[in-house]
């Protein structure tokens, strides 16, 4: 299913241009599904290089999902225009009253300050804190994870001796985590930061899980026990060449900056880098979305925030169970030729029973000037395939003559409903 975005938004071109489904605000309005709604609050300074990257990887997978994007409106942003912040870009104060079923806090270049240095450091506290009752579950990435974690469970940042730069060997450390269900046993993943979470103070954390962690970078995925909170301290969204343009970047700058470990065939920056950590990447981000979001949210949006994720999930497996207990029921009743089960008043039926026309039926209805039995989908005035036209030879077979009549008409569910 694809992903629902503004209809002008840059990042729409480029997504199409992949062969990647997009659908327009106008054709979403059309059908009758409830979308997920994600907001992303977007840190990055190249803000539409973000947005970009990151809808990329909510669009692979088969949920429809309404994206906003929301930036601190107490930072100055100078690597985006103005006109493109106030055409896709909402800001705090204008979704406080709403809900979400997933929020998304990506990183941000500011590691080496104190969190209480950022100039945005209390807007996005009153973020984090709004999450808890108005969003259903929360991933942060990168600088993003270290805020999340900090605030949420004081767990501190530490400076590296040098930036982790490049892309590292993980392990999974608790493979029943619907998180990295699928993951191979070891996988790759980027990373680009000059702070660290240590695993012994995650682990030391009654409320927090380590999912998966590298012998080189350190953690990668970790989250809460109640499913509301995840921290990845990678980059997963990053494409091929990301690590590449922020390599030159630093250099042209003038900075001391090591050639990303494992990034370029024989350490040559002038090689063309090899990305080995799309799939697994993909992976993080379906997951999420499936296991943790869509499984999990309520229908009703406005009562996030009111249980845990694992709790509201186990209230959808019982539901999903009653619901395939009551269809086997209803079907050994069709086999057992008892009546259906009528719909419960509040509800409407899934489905509508219509009299199947047999061929010697339509035969009879055009000979006799009747209409159908039933008409069909595309609309009464549609051509039935099963009518003959009045002067098609029908076997000799006289409607007003002493043959039996035809049985009565079976019932099938209406596949278009």
């Amino acid at each position: 299913m694809p992903i629902r975005i503004p209809d002008k938004l840059p990042a729409r071109q480029i997504l199409e241009a992949e062969n990647i489904f997009v659908m327009t605000e106008r054709r979403a309005m059309h059908q009758d599904i409830r979308p997920l709604r994600v907001l992303l609050l977007n840190l990055m300074p190249a803000k539409e290089v973000t947005e970009t990257q990151i809808l990329r990887r909510l669009s692979n997978t088969p949920l429809q999902i309404e994206v906003g994007l929301m930036y601190t409106s107490t930072h100055e942003s100078r690597n985006v225009s103005t006109q493109h912040l106030n055409a896709f870009y909402t800001t705090f104060d204008q979704v406080r009253d709403d809900f979400f079923d997933g929020l998304i806090i990506t990183g941000a270049p500011v590691e080496l300050l104190e969190f209480e240095d950022v100039d945005y450091w209390d807007e996005l506290r009153a973020i984090m804190d709004w999450s808890r009752t108005n969003v259903h579950s929360t991933l942060h990435i990168c600088w993003g994870a270290q805020a999340g974690i900090y605030h949420h469970y004081g767990v501190p940042k530490h400076v590296l001796p040098a930036k982790r730069f490049g892309v590292f060997e993980h392990s999974v450390v608790k493979p029943s985590s619907p998180l990295v269900r699928g993951f191979d046993e070891r996988f790759w993943a980027p990373h680009s930061r000059y702070t660290d979470v240590r695993a012994e103070d995650i682990e030391a954390h009654p409320d927090l899980e380590l999912i998966a962690v590298s012998d080189e970078a350190g953690v990668y995925a970790a989250k809460s026990t109640d499913s509301r909170h995840f921290f990845v301290f990678g980059h997963p969204e990053y494409d091929s060449v990301t690590l590449a343009n922020e390599y030159w970047r630093d250099r042209a700058q003038g900075l001391d900056i090591a050639v990303p470990a494992h990034y370029y065939p024989g350490d040559n920056p002038n090689a063309v880098p090899v990305a080995r950590w799309k799939a697994h990447g993909q992976l993080l981000y379906s997951n999420w979305l499936n296991y943790y979001v869509y499984q999990t949210t309520p229908y009703d949006i406005s009562t996030v925030g009111t249980e845990t994720a694992e709790a509201s999930g186990t209230k959808a497996c019982e539901a999903a169970g009653a619901a395939s207990g009551a269809k086997a029921r209803a079907a050994e009743r069709r086999q057992t030729g008892g009546e259906a089960e009528a719909p419960a008043p509040d509800r409407a039926p899934r489905y509508t029973l219509r009299p199947v026309t047999t061929p010697i039926q339509a035969a009879d209805d055009a000979r006799l000037h009747r209409p159908p039995q039933s008409p069909r989908r595309a609309g009464a005035g549609a051509p039935d395939p099963f009518l003959r036209p009045e002067n098609e030879d029908d076997d000799g077979y006289d409607p007003f003559s002493d043959r039996p009549p035809a049985p009565e008409p079976a019932f099938e569910p209406d596949p278009w409903r």
